[in-house]
């Protein structure tokens, strides 16, 4: 006879099989949070990257549509400048020429669309549209955007900082390859009236802090302007916010729509509509 005190013949087994089953059901649990943190994050910085640029592309393909069509309808309408600033350096332009003295419009109103932009050196299909303010659920995450304004600065080919920013990363990764640009590449910036052009000149690593990039002289709060900009800033490294890669370029030329989109982009925006 047995001692009933005394467990039975398998107990032990069957306490550790349920122990085993215990640390295999959290394995699996754990293998699974993993696998869903992972699908994640590919879906967030991979996925809605790509989905988030194809429709940042395509909401600038249609502004830049709308513009060109608004300027074949009325031909004289973008080549006179826009109603004028209180900017005493905004100049004028004769219909269907080109001037290095541009028209200068009046600052937009709040995350409201002004301007696409085109960079050749990140690819035929790059464009964004360009918003007043750089507020991140208005206009860098938008997937109607992707570029903000930074108020306060000068507008496009206004003497001083036509200054933008746009995300290294995440929302359509708009500015994710602004350390390929290499001296001398050009910088379309479209508007209502035409397009601007500015050439790149050079880098500068800073700390997020440093605001004085966006002063009419970068870093040179006492000095009057003279030259047109075009600063762009991003996060660096990619994925990090540690420090902002500033990129500056230079004013070089202003033409009417009428005139057709500069040579260089001009194959790339007839291809799709323009």
């Amino acid at each position: 006879m047995t001692d009933p005190r005394e467990p039975s013949p398998g107990a032990g087994e069957r306490r550790a099989s349920a122990r085993l089953s215990v640390v295999g059901l959290i394995g699996e649990l754990l293998i699974t949070a993993g696998v869903l943190v992972a699908l994640f994050l590919g879906w967030q910085l991979w996925w809605n990257n790509v989905v988030s640029s194809s429709a940042q592309e395509r909401a600038a393909t249609s502004q830049s549509e709308r513009w060109l069509e608004q300027a074949r309808a009325e031909p004289d309408a973008s080549g006179q400048a826009p109603a004028p600033s209180d900017n005493p350096n905004a100049g004028g332009t004769t219909g269907g020429t080109v001037s290095t003295d541009p028209p200068v419009m009046k600052p937009a109103g709040l995350y409201q669309p002004f301007a696409v932009i085109y960079v050749p050196r990140f690819g035929d299909e790059w464009r964004r549209v360009v918003k007043e303010g750089v507020s991140a659920p208005h206009v860098l995450n938008s997937e109607h955007s992707g570029i903000g304004h930074y108020p306060g600065t000068q507008m496009p080919g206004q003497v001083g900082n036509f200054a933008i920013a746009g995300h290294v990363n995440g929302y359509g990764n708009a500015f994710i390859d602004m350390s390929k640009l290499r001296l001398g590449d050009r910088i379309y910036i479209q508007t209502s009236q035409g397009w601007y052009t500015y050439r790149f000149r050079d880098y500068e690593y800073v700390q997020p802090d440093a605001v004085a990039v966006l002063l009419p002289v970068p870093r040179e709060p006492s000095t009057a302007p003279e030259d047109r900009l075009i600063t762009m800033t991003t996060c660096n490294p990619p994925f990090h916010s540690g420090e902002r890669l500033v990129a500056y370029g230079v004013f070089e030329s202003y033409q009417p729509l009428t005139a057709g989109a500069p040579a260089e982009i001009a194959a790339h925006v007839a291809a799709v509509g323009g």
